[in-house]
């Protein structure tokens, strides 16, 4: 626990170097959040949703909920607050487009895409395909945590085999699912490691 302490007073000290370094916001996304970060959310209130929807949220991510803040400062354009995670559409917030399901399990291990891709396939095959893409089944499991822009998502596994690392969610690209190796990491982050990276990267950009 202490070492999780130590991190998260670490992380905390980066985000303050960040915000005096980029004062005019030139960093990616930086206009979206400003450096700003939502009120951290109480053990009750996490305990709470973590009922609900019948999982334990990855202790390193609750930590930085309950003691940083519910969204704001992170990668991309920030990071999203817990309730807007069950979003299934980051670019469109809202419940009548479909919410994640966290309580059953996330079901893949490796870089997923739906068989029977072709190049030059029928239209109708494609959206055969897509459709076969956008199961909802293949996405259980995952709280959507950053938006990417362009239709894709950076999420948290919080159910499953794959528990606790960062998964990239680009099927609008059809691309499908895998780990989120976007920071250059060789290594599948957890949801602390990954916002490290970022601060460190980003912070390297003003150096």
């Amino acid at each position: 626990m202490a070492d999780l302490q130590d991190r998260l007073a670490r992380i905390q000290a980066k985000i303050t170097a960040l915000k005096e370094k980029d004062p005019d916001l030139n960093l990616f996304g930086s206009e979206s959040h400003a450096y700003k970060l939502n009120e951290p959310l109480s053990n009750q209130t996490l305990t709470t949703f973590e009922n609900e929807h019948q999982i334990t949220l990855p202790p390193d991510y609750r930590a930085f909920l309950e003691q940083i803040g519910n969204g704001g400062t992170g990668p991309y354009y920030g990071l999203e607050t817990l309730e807007d995670g069950l979003c299934s559409s980051l670019d469109y917030k809202d419940k009548k487009y479909g919410v994640q399901t966290l309580s059953e399990p996330f079901p893949h291990t490796d870089d997923w895409i739906a068989p029977g891709y072709k190049e030059g396939m029928s239209d109708e095959d494609y959206d055969a395909w897509q459709e076969l893409c956008f199961q909802d089944k293949e996405v259980f499991g995952l709280l959507r945590i950053a938006n990417f822009g362009c239709g894709v998502s950076i999420n948290l596994v919080v159910n499953g085999p794959s528990y606790g690392e960062i998964w990239v969610d680009d099927r609008n690209n059809d691309n499908g699912v895998y780990p989120d190796f976007y920071f250059g990491n060789e290594e599948r982050l957890g949801f602390l490691e990954w916002y490290e990276v970022w601060l460190d990267k980003s912070i390297e950009e003003f150096e």
